[in-house]
């Protein structure tokens, strides 16, 4: 049975494949989603206006050089200062579209970002897909990375890759007719023969690009696997620093600062042996486009040179059809100018549409034989029926086989260590559906979880203690009163300060501050999870008297050791394990990117 859930969570079906076009289609569909769509498309259509009459200008500029050095060739000094007036007018409106385009750009940029980090924020956040992603394997590993930096980065690429490849196809399109037009009458003599080539240099710029095309895909082909690798080795060097900087204080008391600089310079050695990988492919590119690039200097000239020396063209005209080549090949070999960058983009748009699919795709891996069955009841009673939670380490279960638990109860749940009193408290909570049995929870009535470990989100103390609600849920007074129920007086006048409340506290504070949250919520059922165990005394008896008191009504389900005291609990429950059953294949998501953040 598990097998076949690993297969289905893994099946090559289901996985989003290397090619690009699914990748395309999976960030298209983000951004569609968004509420920026509609600034999208006119800030796309907008931009492709300004390309349009930048190319007009172009055109005209290109134009301007017959007249101007056929006047200087002729030493015609009136003339000169004619098309000299010309330049002018027509470089300053370049330079106002030039302007504007810039703007528009940035602004796409912008627009593109706001779109792509709200869709991927909204579905990670939605309710118990982040938790499943973070034990899907390496994909939940760095979430913060791919919605942050790798985001940014995508859209940055993507607006300058995709206005460079808009204007570069209009400029084709402009000037292939122009340099037509130049060489259309191109002919050459062959022994006896009289050979014509109609638009001999727009067949020139084609050759010319097209091989320096092929050439740098041939040599930078690789670039695109070794710029995923690289981000993949940044983001565990970025996780391992982040995890040192939350846990320095453990860190410092153990004297394990030496262990941690280990383990980051194995990371930052990852990171270097990518980086260096990547720089040998680039220099290796660098020798095509660098090399095209010099050549591009005299390549123009040599291509009209024929009709020049033909006497077909004057020196302006010359001019002209060497500007209209290099117009042309330069849009032609856009590619080759932008592989490392197209190279960077793709391994960045394949992390990023990977993180997407594998958060739409937590919610499928959990759709799988063996479920724990949830089911709606009346109000004010759980049941739980045959429970057995499947996991890595084998079936974990109560030994009572039926157990009801009613509002106003106090139950303890006590068990030896190990995970299992962990994914019990998932199990209740719905978020670890694997195993077998039956869950019959109270329709809508509130739970709130006690964790072991508080978590204060940053911000004022009243949003803290009104987290994950509003604080005009809640009535002003409401506030100060739970926190005087916690002997916390000291802190009421500072309950609109914007804090990092986890170290403004000591541990045991930020223990009593979660328990004035639970009072101010008021909950209909409270899961704590092996916490009073580790309060002192005086924390102890004011919970203890909290629940007595104002959490009367509550349901109260309290997980702990077996040594736990059972005095004023109406239920005690046991929790045990067997590893010979329901042994649970850690959980993976298929991705496309090599193994890492």
């Amino acid at each position: 049975m598990m097998q076949d859930r690993e297969k289905n969570i893994a099946d090559p079906g289901a996985a989003v494949t290397g090619d690009l076009l699914p990748q395309l289609l999976t960030a298209w569909r983000a951004l569609w989603r968004s509420p920026v769509r509609a600034q999208l498309i006119w800030l796309s259509l907008s931009i492709m206006l300004v390309i349009l009459a930048t190319a007009y200008g172009q055109i005209r500029l290109n134009n301007w050089n017959r007249p101007f050095y056929d006047a200087l060739s002729n030493r015609d000094f009136d003339e000169f200062l004619a098309q000299l007036g010309n330049f002018g007018f027509i470089a300053g409106g370049l330079l106002v579209l030039n302007v504007v385009q810039r703007w528009q750009a940035e602004m796409l940029k912008l627009k593109l970002r706001d779109g792509l980090v709200h869709d991927l924020v909204h579905e990670w956040l939605a309710p118990g897909r982040a938790f499943q992603l973070a034990n899907a394997g390496p994909i939940g590993v760095n979430p913060d990375q791919r919605m942050h930096e790798d985001a940014r980065h995508l859209t940055e690429l993507s607006v300058d890759l995709g206005v460079g490849l808009l204007q570069a196809s209009i400029l084709l399109v402009t000037f292939v007719g122009v340099l037509w037009k130049v060489s259309s009458a191109f002919s050459f003599r062959w022994r006896e023969h009289v050979v014509f080539i109609p638009g001999y240099m727009v067949w020139a710029a084609i050759v010319y690009a097209a091989s320096a095309s092929l050439l740098s895909y041939w040599v930078g082909k690789n670039l695109v696997d070794r710029n995923a690798e690289r981000y993949a080795r940044e983001a565990d060097l970025r996780f391992s620093m982040v995890r040192v900087n939350e846990h320095v204080d453990v860190i410092a008391l153990a004297a394990g600062e030496a262990e941690e600089e280990r383990r980051i310079e194995l990371d930052f050695t990852r990171v270097l042996a990518a980086m260096r990988r990547l720089v040998s492919g680039i220099t290796s590119l660098t020798w095509v486009t660098a090399g095209y690039g010099w050549f591009t200097l005299v390549a123009p000239i040599i291509a009209a040179a024929p009709i020049y020396f033909s006497g077909a063209l004057s020196f302006g005209g010359l001019m002209m059809a060497a500007g209209a080549f290099s117009q042309v090949q330069s849009s032609l070999r856009w590619f080759v100018d932008n592989f490392s960058a197209i190279a960077d983009w793709r391994a960045t748009l394949l992390r990023v549409t990977d993180f997407r699919r594998a958060v739409l795709t937590t919610d499928e891996s959990q759709r799988v034989r063996g479920q724990i069955a949830y089911v709606d009841g009346e109000p004010g009673r759980i049941q739980i029926e045959r429970l057995e939670i499947a996991s890595p380490s084998g079936c974990i279960m109560l030994e009572e086989q039926s157990v009801e638990i009613r509002a106003g109860e106090r139950v303890l749940i006590v068990g030896g260590p190990g995970p299992g009193r962990e994914l019990l408290i998932r199990a209740l909570a719905g978020l670890w559906p694997y195993g077998a049995g039956r869950i019959v929870r109270p329709r809508d009535e509130s739970f709130m979880y006690v964790p072991r470990t508080p978590y204060l989100p940053p911000g004022t103390l009243r949003e803290a203690l009104a987290y994950p609600k509003k604080v005009g849920d809640f009535e002003p007074a409401a506030f100060a009163a739970a926190l005087a129920r916690l002997n916390l007086e000291r802190l009421t006048p500072r309950l609109d300060e914007s804090k990092r409340w986890d170290r403004e506290t000591t541990d045991d504070g930020q223990k009593r501050l979660m328990f004035a949250r639970v009072l101010l919520h008021q909950p209909r059922w409270v899961l704590i999870d092996e916490v009073l165990e580790a309060l002192d005394t005086e924390t102890r008896s004011l919970v203890r008297r909290l629940a007595t008191e104002d959490l009367a009504r509550s349901g109260i389900i309290h997980i702990g050791h077996a040594e736990s005291p059972p005095d004023g609990y109406s239920q005690v429950l046991h929790l045990v394990s067997d590893p010979t059953l329901r042994r649970l294949p850690r959980l993976t998501i298929a991705t496309t990117e090599p193994a890492g953040g």
